[in-house]
């Protein structure tokens, strides 16, 4: 019984990835849309004259995305600070005890 519902359930998780690779664009063949121009080739009124920067990476991530990534880089902190918190070893009294 539990082969078969094993079974049945990969049949149903391959059949939706051969699904979802069917409704793939063509590699290198990505659909233009409005948002490309906007970023990439209007001059006046796009990205390089909203945010007066030539790379469009460093506009995006610092201008469009800067709280994102200072809350990304914020748990990149709490979570390391974590692991040295728990990692270390505590001296109390001469004597070295792990916490």
């Amino acid at each position: 019984m539990r082969k078969s519902v094993a079974a049945l359930a990969f049949l149903i998780v391959f059949a939706f990835l051969l699904l979802g690779m069917s409704q793939l664009r063509p590699f290198g063949e990505p659909e233009n849309t409005e948002m490309d121009d906007y970023f990439l080739y209007d001059q006046e009124e796009g990205s390089q004259a909203h945010n007066q920067v030539n790379n469009i990476v460093t506009a995006i991530l610092f201008d469009y995305r800067g709280l994102d990534t200072l809350g990304e880089a914020t748990v990149l902190f709490s979570a390391v600070s974590g692991v040295v918190t728990v990692l270390r070893k505590v001296k109390k009294s001469g004597k070295e005890v792990q916490g």
